[in-house]
């Protein structure tokens, strides 16, 4: 079984938490299924969850060079030096990354939801959209990659992994996937 979760803000990836914080436990009820990676606390939206620790490891493994699609709201304007160090890989404290895959966007996607609570706002300090793409999956590497480049991160939304993708599936909400590849 594969489930596709889009992981609200503040949600936990675990079942249960001793400090009664959000967790999955929540929102998924399927005994057996675990998640394949994670998303930080403070980050939103796809998580996969399976009962198969194959493809769990399939979706995981960075052999296995599954990308994974992020929307990154930072704080400042992106300048060109900015994006290339991102397209050629950063070095981070533990290691340079892999290059990734970054463009810009033209501001918010108009379908995505507002979070809550809302991204802190500065009126002076602008903030830009991108959209970078990974096949890793450090600890909080996207978060790590742009503020190595200068450009911190506000809100962290995966919408892909690998032929999985977010698609419309409301905050909260999953989705049971039958084909598991």
């Amino acid at each position: 079984m594969l489930i596709l979760l889009n992981k609200p803000y503040g949600v936990l990836c675990q079942f249960t938490d001793a400090e009664g914080r959000p967790t999955l436990g929540q929102y998924i009820r399927h005994k057996g299924v675990y998640a394949a990676g994670r998303l930080d606390r403070d980050s939103e939206g796809l998580l996969l969850l399976t009962d198969d620790g194959a493809l769990a490891h399939r979706l995981t493994d960075p052999r296995h060079k599954q990308d994974k699609t992020y929307l990154v709201q930072v704080e400042g304007e992106p300048s060109a030096t900015a994006l290339d160090a991102l397209r050629h890989g950063v070095v981070l404290n533990d290691g340079p990354t892999r290059p990734a895959r970054v463009r810009m966007l033209d501001g918010e996607p108009s379908w995505l939801w507002p979070r809550d609570p809302p991204v802190r706002f500065r009126r002076h300090i602008p903030t830009s959209w991108l959209e970078l793409v990974i096949h890793e999956g450090r600890n909080r590497q996207v978060r790590r990659m742009t503020a190595a480049v200068g450009l911190p991160t506000l809100r962290l939304v995966r919408t892909r992994v690998g032929a999985h993708e977010l698609g419309d599936l409301p905050p909260g909400r999953h989705r049971v996937v039958t084909e598991a590849g």
